[in-house]
């Protein structure tokens, strides 16, 4: 394997690690707001949207 081929599968792989770790963070976060009953805010179709934490769904599992 070249090192340019090697340099290239680990930059992936701590994308990937850095992708999971950013999706664990917002799970948790979201779910604090949930459990603390403060609303989260979104962007959705081009608007900003706030959601009350009553309608937040409860999380599956975090870190999973």
């Amino acid at each position: 394997m070249s090192m340019k081929a090697k340099r290239t599968r680990k930059n992936s792989d701590i994308m990937v690690k850095a992708e999971k770790a950013l999706k664990i963070a917002v799970a948790k976060t979201i779910e604090a707001h949930r459990v603390s009953g403060d609303p989260i805010v979104v962007w959705k179709n081009g608007k900003v949207v706030k959601i009350p934490a009553s309608r937040i769904p409860r999380a599956r599992s975090i870190g999973a």
